[in-house]
């Protein structure tokens, strides 16, 4: 069937009925073409940091192999919600894709009330393309050398140890929580609003532990002014390959990463979505973006289209739980 132009979809749209018939033929007219022109890559964040630096480092490689410049586009504010907003409500022709992550997809749609998107019904994963895992970091003068042992320290002294995060209802916060509710241990909570705040207060004895990425503890640990005693991934990295895993330490369930990924609106047509999927997914294998994720303190965990959708949805569950149970909220 010949491509259809704009107007003459317009037009077929006004027929009563007409769009259960259109819909398969732009689908298939759009798979057959693209892309036949440069494609918009929403980045929810501002330039600059370590999104920026992952987009462009998979774009760069994705560009190449499907024939077409990969244009970033930041659009930054309401921790990603913006951005992410705005990939949902683009057209699903494939020329408007972006970044999310564990924040936008699985756990604001449960810690805010008025979402400018619904992450299940309006948006697409097709891959994970880099995950950064939490490390759960302590004051270097702190006794305590592992995770029973730091969890024997706060039930010691009920109510006198801190817990550090990024903010309130994020992962580094909630995965603490789930500490707390499997062990029963009273510790407060103290969010600030960044690293840049909580971990000059680690490193002067104000805060007692916190969970954080990698890539911002890393430089901290290899100086030894913080303790790394275990990571979130199913396996140890090999960034910090002495340091135990979460599972290790008796937490079967702290399997948590702060991951990145390619999401597109709803209604993009299989076959662009599985071209964008096998794209990124051969960028991954390349030395170049090797190199950045290693460079980065980041790792890529093997993903399909499948079990990654089934990896968000059983995070959402997760996240919805806690969130519920502790009854988090923000102002």
């Amino acid at each position: 069937m010949p491509s259809l132009r704009r107007r003459d979809l317009a037009a077929l749209l006004a027929i009563p009925g007409a769009q259960s018939l259109a819909r398969p033929a732009l689908a298939q007219s759009l798979s057959q073409s693209w892309p036949a022109k440069p494609v918009r890559f929403v980045i929810p964040w501002p330039p600059g940091g370590l999104n920026d630096l992952i987009a462009r480092g998979y774009n760069d490689q994705v560009s190449r192999r499907i024939g077409q410049p990969i244009v970033n586009d930041f659009k930054a504010g309401a921790g990603g919600r913006i951005g992410v907003a705005e990939i949902a409500r683009s057209a699903p022709d494939g020329y408007t894709i972006g970044m999310g992550n564990l924040g936008p997809l699985t756990i604001f749609p449960h810690l805010y009330r008025d979402m400018p998107y619904d992450a299940r019904r309006d948006l697409v994963p097709v891959t994970m393309f880099a995950a950064s895992p939490l490390v759960l970091v302590v004051n270097k003068d702190l006794p305590v050398n592992s995770v029973v042992e730091l969890v024997a320290m706060v039930k010691e002294r009920p109510g006198r140890m801190n817990a550090a995060s990024v903010g309130v209802g994020t992962a580094q916060h909630l995965i603490f929580e789930m500490l707390k509710e499997r062990d029963g241990i009273q510790m407060e909570h103290v969010p600030y609003k960044g690293t840049n705040e909580s971990l000059p207060a680690m490193l002067q004895g104000d805060v007692h532990a916190m969970f954080d990425t990698l890539p911002l503890m890393l430089p901290q640990l290899k100086a030894g002014a913080i303790k790394a005693l275990a990571v979130t991934t199913p396996q140890r990295i090999p960034q910090l390959p002495e340091v135990p895993t979460m599972v290790e330490s008796g937490y079967p369930d702290a399997d948590v990463v702060t991951w990145y990924a390619v999401i597109t609106p709803a209604g993009t047509p299989r076959p662009v979505i599985d071209r964008l999927y096998e794209a990124y997914t051969e960028a991954a294998a390349t030395p170049e973006v090797k190199k950045l994720l290693d460079d980065q303190g980041l790792i890529y965990l093997p993903n399909t289209q499948e079990s990654f959708a089934r990896r968000i949805a059983a995070e959402s569950d997760r996240w919805a739980r806690i969130i519920r149970e502790q009854r988090i909220s923000v102002q």
